[in-house]
């Protein structure tokens, strides 16, 4: 082995100008994998980061258009959804939902506790099932409860990043249970401190579903309808069953049975298996785009193989005339390949970590306004092992095919041919 190295060292020392332009796009290469992959990774975090307060098995419905004329009404009615249709949903379905829950939510509130102000605050109204539903940690304090929807209280549970501001850095949030904390003209008792979403830039304050209906002057009418379900594991039992709530939702309020579009609804068990499909394209197509772009540098060293060959004809000959095996000639051409080709494929490597690292220093950081909500573009835009140790794989397996021509024409050279070579 040693032997085998001391060859490589000389042979590559020989040429260092040829062998480091090669290098380079090799280096470059593997480089170019790196950053799209942690770039991608990257994006399907940020993507990713919208559904992570939510549980795997929810679904929402939302009212929408109609776009067929039904019953004496003319197409593009806007539906509605009430109290009621979360009783009917619960009832007929009872072995499939768990919890129905609902929420409302108005924007653009000013908060006062003591002499400090907070302006853009929400105000959302829900049920106790929300807690469970949107993963929501209380820190301190409880969640609503029953006895606040029947009794329609005025309390309320605030974000961590309020209550650090109520208290000036400090985090001892029990001390904020039972304090008053004024929302616009109304006064509100805090009962429970939550974690926020802090890369959502989370403002949501939560009170009692029937307290906000009343603050808010709402009718019967339901902008949205939540739940949980179980015993749905596949894809096409989920849009079955989406399909059995559209037609009961559609008879209930005259759609037409076959009106599709009459109500929305959105699906996270379908959304992640369609996220986790969309991410396998993502890193394929980066994958394949990156392996073209270091395929240069594979064709680049398998050159230089052949040139190192021709140059060393007269030498494979001599050897081949002492006894050499045509596997010892080839087995040095492409250990020398793969060398150049794993050296300078780990030097791009490490680059291309230390580039993601800036990536999500700066770039990672930046976020855009969607939906009401700050959305970082790139969340921890890094490679994980298993796509270092697919690089890792990647590099010898190009080493190997770069070298392996020019190893079998080398170990095809005949001795005396060989002899008279220049």
């Amino acid at each position: 082995m040693h032997d085998l190295i001391t060859e490589i060292w000389e042979s590559v020392r020989r040429n260092k100008l040829r062998t480091s332009l090669t290098g380079f796009s090799v280096a470059w290469g593997i480089f170019m994998i790196i950053v799209l992959l942690g770039a991608g990774n990257g994006l399907m975090n940020s993507f990713n980061q919208d559904s992570e307060g939510f549980a795997t098995n929810t679904m929402e419905i939302y009212p929408d258009l109609t776009t067929k004329p039904y019953n004496g009404y003319k197409a593009g009615r806007y539906m509605t959804l009430t109290e009621q249709d979360m009783t009917l949903l619960a009832r007929q379905f009872p072995d499939i939902i768990d919890q129905v829950t609902t929420s409302v939510s108005r924007n653009g509130f000013a908060v006062t506790y003591k002499k400090k102000h907070f302006n853009n605050m929400s105000l959302t109204g829900t049920f106790p099932g929300q807690a469970d539903m949107n993963h929501i940690d209380v820190l301190a304090g409880r969640f609503i409860n029953n006895l606040d929807i029947a009794e329609k209280r005025k309390v309320m549970v605030i974000t961590h990043m309020l209550a650090k501001n109520l208290l000036e850095g400090g985090t001892n949030y029990s001390s904020l249970l039972g304090k008053r904390l004024k929302v616009g003209d109304l006064v509100f008792t805090i009962i429970g401190v939550r974690r926020a979403f802090e890369n959502r830039n989370d403002r949501e304050l939560y009170i009692p579903y029937t307290t906000a209906r009343t603050i808010f002057g709402m009718s019967n009418d339901l902008d949205v309808i939540s739940f949980t379900f179980n015993g749905l594991e596949t894809e096409a039992e989920n849009e079955a069953f989406e399909a059995r709530i559209k037609q009961i939702l559609n008879a209930r309020h005259s759609a037409a049975p076959d009106d599709d579009s009459a109500y929305f609804i959105w699906n996270q068990f379908t959304q992640n298996i369609q996220m986790n499909k969309g991410r396998g394209f993502l890193n394929t197509g980066l994958w394949i785009v990156g392996f073209f772009t270091l395929l240069g540098g594979i064709v680049g060293v398998s050159n230089i193989m052949l040139i190192t060959v021709k140059e060393r004809t007269h030498e494979f000959g001599i050897r081949k005339a002492i006894g050499a095996s045509p596997w010892n000639i080839t087995k040095l051409i492409i250990a020398e390949s793969i060398g150049i080709t794993a050296f300078f494929g780990y030097i791009g490597m490490v680059l291309g970590m230390i580039a993601c690292y800036i990536m999500d220093q700066t770039i990672g950081q930046e976020s855009m306004d969607m939906f009401g909500q700050s959305i970082r573009l790139l969340i921890n835009p890094t490679v994980g092992l298993n796509e270092a140790i697919k690089s890792t794989v990647l590099l010898v397996i190009s080493g190997t095919v770069a070298g392996l021509f020019p190893a079998v024409k080398a170990a095809r050279v005949r001795p005396i041919e060989a002899l008279r070579a220049d």
